[in-house]
Formats: C-alpha cells, structure tokens, sequence
C-alpha cells in the first residue's frame, strides 16, 4: 500500500500546531515530518525531533545541492526547510507522512506529490481572533507581532489553493474534524487502490489452470 502525505498550514497562530500533534497522539499511521532549521533550540526541544538544528552554512549548501523540498526565510533571518531525504526515507518505509509548515511550503510540497497528498489550510475565525491568539503567547513584541499578521494576511488570499480550508473557530470541533477528513482521506485511498488491484486480476477461469 503505497504511503501518503497529510499537510496541515496555516498563518502562525491559527492552530495548526494543536492539530498535528492531536493527530499524531489519535492516530497511530502517522509519522511527523522532522523539518530542518537554523534557529536556536527553544526549552526543551530535542535535536532531530523537533527539528534537524543546523548551521546556517550547513542550511546554504544542502540548498544549493538541492536538497530541500521547499524552505523559507524567516522574518528573524532563520531558515527552515524539509528535507527530501527524510519524506522519501518515511515514505520508502510505508508510513503515512504528516507535515505541520508554512503555507508556501505545503502548497510546493503538494505540487510535488499531487493526489497522493492532501494539503489542509488551517483558517482563524477573523484577524482579529489570530491577533488575540498571538498576544495571548506573550512571546510577540509589537514590531514581531505586526510581522506575522501582515504576513497571515498574505497567507489568508492562498487559502483557496488548498485541497481543504478546515475553520478553527473551536478547537475541540476542529481536532474531530481533522479526525475525521485525514481518516477519509487514508480510507479513500486504500479503498481506490485495493480497486485497482482488482481491476489488474485475470477474469475468473483465465490464466492458467
């Protein structure tokens, strides 16, 4: 059975993080896909399963190899990116790869693997909501805060591009929801492809005795 991809974007602040990790705890053919970065390490976040922690330099020359299948620059001058080899090493394995990026990267991601992904925008309510959302971090100064909304605002226009637009206006409906459009989707899939395989049997007295 061949393994997909589940992509979960969004404006920062709209949940998304929330979801994936939901359905990572919930369904148990999932596997998260590690995504590389140039940042510090925050609290207790672990090498290489949270992020790949990497150099700036590191990050430039896997790029410039190509190695990326899609990657951003930050407005704090960090780079992220996910990593070919470790999507393609996740699928190779069978499993079922759930990705938690920047809606930039989800759609390039998407592009790259069509009907055998499934992308997911994650929308707030309202600006206003998403605003309310990042102040409550108390992470944001007020020149940060002013850079992430203009940017979710950017984010907001592509939301039509996505295979599903899921509204986080109550977290717990939108965890069941998600629950629910990555169990169809698994399910679609391995009902098309069992399908196929029918399709490709001899007829019933042909083909040998």
């Amino acid at each position: 059975m061949e393994a997909k991809l589940i992509i979960f974007a969004a404006p920062s602040g709209a949940g998304k993080t929330t979801l994936v990790r939901h359905l990572l705890k919930k369904l148990d053919n999932l596997c998260f896909s590690v995504s590389a970065t140039t940042r510090k390490k925050r609290g207790a976040e672990v090498d290489t399963k949270d992020y790949y922690f990497i150099s700036k330099e590191e990050f430039v020359s896997r790029n410039n190899k190509e190695e990326f299948l899609e990657w951003q620059e930050v407005y704090d001058g960090n780079f992220y990116g996910t990593l070919k080899s470790e999507v393609e090493s996740l699928l190779e394995q069978g499993k079922n790869v759930i990705f938690d990026i920047d809606v930039k990267g989800a759609l390039n991601i998407k592009k790259e693997y069509g009907e055998r992904a499934l992308a997911i925008f994650v929308q707030p309510p309202s600006i206003l909501a998403l605003k309310e959302r990042l102040q409550s971090r108390n992470t944001e100064t007020p020149e940060s805060l002013a850079k992430r909304l203009a940017k979710a605002a950017v984010e907001l226009e592509h939301a039509s591009f996505f295979d599903i637009i899921l509204l986080n206006d109550d977290i717990d409906k939108a965890k069941k929801e998600a629950e629910e459009l990555v169990n169809d989707f698994l399910e679609i899939v391995k009902k098309k492809e069992i399908s196929l395989m029918k399709m490709d049997e001899p007829p019933s007295g042909i083909g040998g005795k």
